[in-house]
């Protein structure tokens, strides 16, 4: 976690290096170096380094000022200085206090890592997490280790304040119960809207059956409660390439599926005014010219690294990636955004999406646009246990879209993985398991009701309640939430499918123009460069 952190720093040192001497890519290569000397089994050689004896003036004037920083950065610095070419400008006084804020906030990071409380029960068995397989223990994925893992950061609740703030509207109940728990730049986000600037949404889904199931309407319902809640526009990617490219459809299968999925994800409540949805395949044309612009940015071996592809797989999933990429950059979509490049993006999604969009921040900077935010979920589980997230290829694991009442009663009961005890007497005086329970782990996504929902785990983790009863209670929210969207997709016609997928203007930021409308009455004119107007 502390290496992904850094490279905060070394993007500050490329930032520096726009103002800097020939030579500064060199240099830059010695901050990665440094970053990675700080391993213990450098140590003796690191110290070599420090000891070189021709530091200049500057270095000698940060060395009096820098006890309040952390050791390891002073050497950073005593070592890039070191190995630079005296004939060079070297980094000022103020730069090397600017690059100790972002260590500091790493520092701080490392801390609220440290400080999130470890579920004892978590499975220490090995997890492999992915975009394409999901694998853990018994207990299911440990989420803290994955915040470490991938080097991303927990969402905290002064976040969650401010969103609040900035929104007024109150938090939606999965970021309060963690089930969205960690971000790539979501702070940033925030912050462009403090500072009144536009800012917009992004997700996606891959067509491989005819119906959505309760997993996959988890972005979906998220983004939804976002887009209302600051007023931005969405667009939705379709990957019908990428299914093609990765399950055993074909390519005319995968394009159909699109629009079976589109229905359903309309029904979600989106506003076709601030809505853009669209296919690989029909929009490719327009986002093509970044796609290239990425794909030549990212070499084999970071591909390998990122998604470990092999020799056996086929060049088109090596290829893919970027496709996916595109859209997290707003000149992707000049009917929306105009020539402006400098919007931010937000991506709602599943953890297992992350080596996509780390790759994706990667290049950022390099083609001159704004690194994407992003903002974890937490799996939901298959019927089977917390081991593995839903799958629409298992019928048997998934809740769809597109079952009757009869048929999710059946699943629950029959498929549900339960945390209660073998009788009704050892869970009278045992309680439940509710760590495994699935049903417990449904409610927590569906049951939106607080005091309802913590009167049914507690009862049923103290022995008060059996586990036909709180399946029962799962099944009434389910067959509730799965109608409401059976009748909201009624209402999706075919009309109404093309004009959520029609290349067109779309209508947003009316909360931003009255945040600037208000600052302009008490004489504080917003700072709106390079941002597209809200639309009228």
């Amino acid at each position: 976690s502390f290496l992904f952190v850094m490279m905060d720093v070394l993007e500050k040192f490329l930032e520096i290096g726009k103002r800097r001497a020939p030579g500064w890519n060199s240099l830059t290569r010695e901050v990665c170096k440094a970053i990675v000397a700080v391993d213990q089994k450098e140590k003796e050689q690191y110290n070599q380094i420090l000891g070189h004896d021709h530091l200049n003036k500057n270095l000698e004037e940060i060395s009096r000022r820098k006890t309040e920083y952390d050791p390891i950065l002073a050497s950073l610095v005593k070592k890039i200085l070191a190995t630079h070419q005296p004939a060079s400008n070297v980094i000022t006084v103020e730069e090397y206090y600017a690059i100790g804020e972002l260590f500091t906030t790493a520092k701080k990071q490392a801390e609220l890592i440290a400080t999130l409380s470890l579920d004892e029960s978590s499975s220490t068995e090995e997890q492999q997490v992915t975009p394409w397989e999901v694998k853990a223990g018994v207990t299911g994925i440990d989420y803290n280790r994955l915040i470490q893992q991938f080097g991303t950061n927990p969402i905290t609740p002064e976040q969650i304040e401010k969103l609040e703030r900035l929104s007024g509207v109150p938090a939606h109940p999965w970021l309060k119960r963690r089930l969205f728990f960690s971000h790539r730049s979501f702070e940033e986000v925030l912050d462009a809207v403090e500072n009144k600037k536009i800012f917009y949404l992004y997700t996606g889904r891959g067509p491989s059956s005819g119906s959505l199931h309760l997993g996959h309407m988890i972005p979906f319902v998220f983004t939804k409660y976002l887009q209302e809640a600051f007023d931005v526009p969405l667009v939705i990617q379709m990957t019908d390439d990428e299914k093609f490219l990765f399950k055993d459809l074909t390519l005319e299968a995968a394009h159909k599926l699109v629009r079976d999925n589109v229905r359903d994800i309309i029904a979600c409540g989106f506003d076709p005014a601030k809505t853009f949805i669209f296919s690989d395949l029909d929009y490719i044309g327009h986002m093509y010219p970044n796609v290239l612009k990425i794909q030549k940015l990212v070499t084999m071996n970071q591909s390998t690294g990122i998604f470990g592809f092999t020799g056996s797989d086929n060049i088109g999933k090596v290829a893919f990636p970027a496709v996916q990429a595109a859209p997290a950059f707003a000149s992707t979509f000049p009917h929306i955004f105009g020539k402006t490049t400098k919007v931010q993006c937000l991506i709602p999604c599943a953890i297992d999406q992350d080596p996509y969009f780390r790759m994706t921040r990667d290049v950022a900077p390099r083609l001159g646009f704004l690194k994407p935010a992003v903002i974890h979920s937490k799996f939901f589980p298959a019927l089977q246990g917390a081991q593995s997230k839903m799958s629409s290829s298992d019928a048997t694991s998934s809740i769809f879209m597109s079952d009757n009442p009869k048929q999710i009663a059946s699943k629950i009961k029959k498929y549900a993985f339960s945390g209660g005890r073998d009788t009704a007497e050892e869970q009278r005086k045992l309680g439940a398991n509710i760590e495994v329970d699935v049903p417990c782990q449904y409610l927590q996504f569906f049951l939106f009701d607080d005091d309802k929902l913590h009167n049914l785990v507690e009862g049923y983790r103290k022995g008060e309640l059996m586990t036909s009863e709180i399946k029962d209670a799962l099944i009434k929210v389910l067959v509730d939430f799965v109608a409401v969207h059976q009748e909201a997709r009624k209402k999706v016609t075919d009309a109404v499918i093309d004009e959520f997928m029609s290349v067109r203007p779309l209508k947003f930021g009316a909360k931003i123009k009255a945040m600037k409308a208000a600052a302009v009455a008490q004489n504080s004119a917003p700072n709106s460069e390079n941002q597209p107007e809200p639309s009228k």
